[in-house]
C-alpha cells in the first residue's frame, strides 16, 4: 500500500503539517515544575458533581505557577445539548473555579492555545489524521450502521470479544483502488487506527494515584475521526493535550479500560504522554451497599442543586476537597481563619478506592460554615441566592434590609455561635416571623398555659416591657410576670415541688415565644422582641389567645 497516495487521497486539502502546528502552539513558558491541566467537559446534559470534583482538583493542581484550562469537547453532536457550554461556565463562576484559558460567557475565549471548542478544531485533527495515514497508522472503513451490528451479532453468537479487529477488521487491507472507488461513489468513511497491539501482551504505564499499572496491549481498530469529519474523544485527547501542551490529566476511573489506546496512540505518534492520575468515582450509600452517584437516581449529582438549594459555595468546595485530600478537614480545624486555597494540596494522599458522598456530613459542613459567617456574609449571600431562586422574597429583603440583618446577626459570632442553618433556602421560612404577613403559629403554648393566666401574663408583660433592656433584666421581668400569675419565678424552686406550682417562669418564657415567633425554637427572644419593636410584640402578644385554643 501506497500510504502518502491513501493520504492524499483522503485528505487532499489539508496542506498544513504537524509540525507547523507544533510551531503554532509552541510549548509553554512557564516555572520549573508547573503543572498545566485541564478541565474537559462535554455539554450533553447537566454538570455532574464528579465534574465538579474533578475541576476542583484540576485548579489545585495547577496552582503556583501553572495553567488551569478549560476545553470544550463538543465533537458528540448528536448528544450536544443546547445551552450545555452556559451550564459548564456557570457552574464554574459559581464555586469560584476560575480558569486560566478557555471559551468566556457570551463568546470569545481567552488564552493563547485555543479554540478551546473541539468542534473548531477540526483543521488541526485533520493534519495529524492525515499524518497518520502517511505512517500506515490509520485507513478509511465504510462500514454502515447495519453491517456493524451485522458484525456485532456474530461475535455474540461466537462468543467472540466485542470490536473492529482481527479479522473483523474488513476495510484494514483494502486496495488503493478500492477505497477510491469508494470515494468516488460518495461513501462515506470514517478513520480507524491501524493498531499494531496484543492484549496477550501487557503494558505497564504509571498513574500518579495508583502507581504502576499492568493492562493488556489494545487491538482495537478504533474510530479516530467519525464519518463526520470530527474527531472521537480518544483522537481528540492525543491531539489537543499534546498542542495545548498537558502536563497532567486528570479524569475519572471509569476511563481506565481507554488507557491501552491511549498508550498506543502516543506510541505510534512519537509524542510524549502526559502524566495521568485516574481519580476514584463518587460514590453514595444505598443500604447497606455503596454505588455511583447517578444522574438518573439522585438530585444531588447535579450541581444546580447545590445552587437551587442555596447551599454555601464554601461549604461545598470545604466538603469536596475533603474528600480529596484526607489530611484537609483537620488543617481547616487548626486554621479556621484561613483561606481554604493556602492548604497544602498534595495528590498523594487522594484515596485510591470510591469517594464516599455522605449528605449528612456535608450538611454539618454546611453548618459550619453558615455559622461562621458575619450577618453581612449571611445576608449576601441570601439576597444573591433569593435573586435568582426567589425574586419576591430578594425585593422584601431589600427593602428591610436593616431589619433582616438585624435578625441574622442574633446568636452570630462568640465562641459558640448558633449552628440551627445550613443552606440559604433555609432563611425564608427561619425569617418568617420578621413580617406580620409570612409570621404563623406553628407550636403549641405550654400545657399549664390557660386563656385566663395568658391573659394575666400579656397584661403583666407589656407593662414592664422596655426594648431597651438586656438579656439579664428582661429575664428578670419574665421571672416578676412568671410570680405575678402564681409560677414559680425561678425552675430550680418548681423542680423541688412541681405540685405547688401550675409552672415556672420557663413556661412563661416559652409561651412567650410561641406568640411572638410561632415556634418552640428560635433565637434569642430578647434580641427577636428588640429587632420586631415594641408594637409587633405587643400586638402578637395579644393576638396568640384567639390564634390558639388556650
Amino acid at each position: 500500500m501506497d500510504y502518502t497516495a491513501l493520504a492524499e487521497l483522503l485528505y487532499p486539502q489539508v496542506t498544513k503539517t504537524v509540525a507547523d502546528w507544533e510551531t503554532a502552539y509552541p510549548p509553554r513558558n512557564l516555572p520549573e515544575g508547573a503543572r498545566v491541566t485541564r478541565f474537559a467537559p462535554s455539554p450533553t446534559g447537566f454538570m455532574h458533581l464528579g465534574g465538579l470534583y474533578g475541576s476542583l482538583l484540576d485548579e489545585r493542581m495547577a496552582a503556583g505557577g501553572g495553567v488551569f484550562y478549560l476545553r470544550i469537547e463538543d465533537t458528540d453532536m448528536e448528544r450536544k445539548v443546547e445551552g450545555g457550554v452556559d451550564q459548564i461556565l456557570g457552574a464554574l463562576a459559581a464555586f469560584g473555579l476560575a480558569y486560566d484559558e478557555g471559551p468566556l460567557p457570551g463568546g470569545g475565549e481567552k488564552g493563547a492555545y485555543g479554540p478551546f471548542c473541539q468542534s473548531q478544531r477540526k483543521e488541526i485533527y485533520h493534519s495529524f489524521a492525515k499524518h497518520f495515514v502517511q505512517r500506515g497508522h490509520a485507513y478509511p472503513c465504510f462500514c454502515t450502521k447495519d453491517e456493524l451490528s451485522s458484525m456485532r451479532q456474530k461475535q455474540q453468537e461466537r462468543k467472540d470479544n466485542f470490536g473492529y479487529y482481527g479479522e473483523y477488521a474488513v476495510h484494514r487491507n483494502a486496495a488503493l483502488t478500492e477505497v477510491e472507488a469508494a470515494l468516488t461513489a460518495g461513501i462515506p468513511f470514517t478513520l480507524r487506527l491501524r493498531s499494531q497491539g496484543d492484549p496477550k501482551r501487557r503494558i505497564r504505564k504509571p498513574d500518579l494515584l495508583r502507581g504502576v499499572m499492568e493492562l493488556p496491549e489494545n487491538d482495537q481498530d478504533m474510530i479516530l475521526l467519525k464519518s463526520d469529519g470530527l474527531p472521537t474523544y480518544h483522537f481528540a485527547h492525543l491531539v489537543d493535550d499534546f498542542l495545548m501542551r498537558t502536563t497532567h490529566v486528570i479524569r475519572a476511573e471509569e476511563w481506565l479500560p481507554t488507557f491501552p489506546v491511549h498508550h498506543e496512540l502516543f506510541q505510534l505518534s512519537g509524542i510524549e504522554p502526559p502524566q495521568y492520575l485516574h481519580t476514584p468515582q463518587i460514590m453514595k450509600l444505598d443500604g447497606g451497599s455503596k454505588r455511583k452517584l447517578s444522574k438518573r437516581l439522585d438530585p444531588e449529582a447535579s450541581v444546580s442543586f447545590y445552587l437551587e438549594q442555596g447551599y454555601p459555595v464554601q461549604a461545598v468546595l470545604w466538603y469536596l476537597m475533603s474528600i480529596l485530600n484526607s489530611g484537609f478537614e483537620e488543617w481547616m480545624a487548626k486554621n479556621p481563619d484561613a483561606n481554604w486555597r493556602d492548604y497544602p494540596f498534595n495528590a498523594g494522599n487522594i484515596g485510591a478506592s470510591g469517594a464516599l458522598f455522605d449528605p449528612a456530613k456535608l450538611n454539618d459542613v454546611c453548618k459550619n460554615v453558615m455559622a461562621g459567617y458575619t450577618a453581612d456574609e449571611v445576608f449576601t449571600g441570601l439576597l444573591d441566592w433569593s435573586s435568582v431562586y426567589l425574586p419576591d422574597f430578594s425585593i422584601r429583603i431589600q427593602n428591610h434590609a436593616d431589619k433582616v440583618r438585624a435578625a441574622l446577626a442574633i446568636g452570630r459570632g462568640g465562641p459558640k455561635p448558633r449552628k440551627d442553618i445550613a443552606l440559604f433556602s433555609e432563611l425564608p421560612d427561619y425569617l418568617s416571623f420578621l413580617f406580620d404577613d409570612t409570621f404563623k403559629v406553628s407550636d403549641d403554648m405550654p400545657s399549664c398555659m390557660t386563656a385566663a393566666l395568658w391573659e394575666q401574663c400579656v397584661s403583666h408583660f407589656c407593662d414592664s416591657y422596655d426594648p431597651g433592656d438586656d438579656a439579664e433584666v428582661w429575664f428578670g421581668k419574665v421571672k416578676a410576670v412568671a410570680g405575678n400569675i402564681g409560677f414559680a419565678p425561678d425552675t430550680k424552686e418548681y423542680k423541688k415541688d412541681p405540685a405547688a406550682w401550675p409552672g415556672h417562669a420557663g413556661d412563661v418564657s416559652m409561651a412567650l415565644r410561641v406568640a411572638v415567633t410561632g415556634r418552640r425554637q428560635s433565637p434569642d427572644l430578647c434580641e427577636i422582641m428588640r429587632v420586631l419593636g415594641k408594637d409587633s410584640v405587643t400586638r402578637r402578644l395579644s393576638a396568640i389567645g384567639t390564634c390558639l385554643s388556650l
